[in-house]
């Protein structure tokens, strides 16, 4: 594998699939860098993108990596451990195998991780019967008996107890220590939704199938799928190692509407930058960073004719 790369594109989800294809078609020497592990590795199927609705994620992942192939783009399998910039503008990623790459425009498409409350059970029957995204999930689990556990993402949590109503008739909102005031609570329950007080305890499932929520004083919540609002965590050491600037509001790397950091020739695209992107809107990200990244280079590499052609002509006279 080369060290000297146009592009390295750091996450080989549809944000970084997506870009790396647009750089390779576009004849720069491009390396995706996959660590293998996609935040919807878990769920069976995919919805919400154009001609992709119910696509298993890995068999997009699949056939995205021929795609980007195809093309003649390289991917590797290998983990990023530390990224600096170099003298030059360019930038030096070390993998994990020691091995060290430069690149003159990089890409972090590195995703997140979901950080689910701390419930017993809910981890394993996670994206079985327990999800997070109605519009991923919702349509599939219509009319079913639903019950949303609150957690730190208050805001979130109560977003989610409304929506899923439009999804099911039995939707209960099992609070887990989130305090609602009044007006919040007469809308929900005009609304449809249920609401529940006290901590939950645990999620119950028997023979393998989800049965319902089990309330530290003792009640059972009877249900058939469970929402959570997960605490999103972006894999953004690698950002935060080259400089790159954060939100203050957020918290998020900060990206223009093209993808770029602050920093000259970092882009960032898919959930590292955006936890709310589905599929479809980390691919868009993704293309529209490639598109800003090679009018980068091109541009870097007019100026480099520019001076030789002035060097040459320098030297003549």
């Amino acid at each position: 594998m080369d060290t000297q790369w146009d592009a390295v594109i750091v996450g080989g989800g549809s944000a970084g699939l997506t870009a790396g294809i647009v750089l390779a078609r576009a004849q720069f020497t491009t390396l995706v860098i996959d660590g293998g592990e996609a935040r919807n590795a878990p769920a069976a199927h995919m919805h919400g993108y154009l001609s992709r609705d119910g696509m298993a994620p890995a068999e997009l992942l699949r056939t995205g990596k021929a795609e980007f192939t195809g093309y003649g783009g390289t991917l590797t399998h290998a983990t990023v451990t530390g990224a600096a910039r170099r003298a030059d503008g360019s930038t030096s990623l070390t993998l994990a195998q020691g091995r060290e790459l430069q690149a003159r425009a990089v890409l972090v498409a590195t995703g997140l991780a979901d950080e689910l409350p701390e419930v017993p059970g809910l981890r394993e029957r996670w994206a079985v019967d327990v999800h997070h995204c109605p519009h991923c999930h919702g349509y599939e689990v219509r009319g079913t008996s639903i019950a949303v556990i609150g957690g730190p993402m208050v805001e979130m949590s109560v977003h989610l107890a409304a929506l899923l109503r439009r999804y099911s008739p039995t939707v209960t909102f099992c609070l887990n220590g989130i305090e609602l005031n009044g007006t919040e609570r007469d809308r929900l329950t005009a609304y449809g939704v249920r609401l529940v007080d006290g901590e939950v305890h645990r999620v119950v499932a028997e023979h393998g199938t989800l049965t319902g929520i089990e309330l530290g004083h003792g009640e059972t919540v009877p249900c058939d799928t469970v929402f959570v609002a997960p605490r999103p965590r972006p894999h953004d050491a690698l950002l935060t190692a080259l400089g790159c600037r954060k939100d203050p509001l957020t918290g998020l790397i900060a990206v223009d509407e093209r993808g770029a950091t602050d920093v000259p020739g970092v882009w960032a695209a898919g959930n590292v930058v955006n936890p709310r992107a589905q599929v479809v809107t980390a691919a868009s990200a993704g293309c529209v960073a490639a598109i800003a990244i090679t009018g980068w280079l091109l541009e870097q590499d007019l100026a480099a004719a520019g001076n030789r052609s002035a060097d040459i002509g320098g030297a003549r006279r």
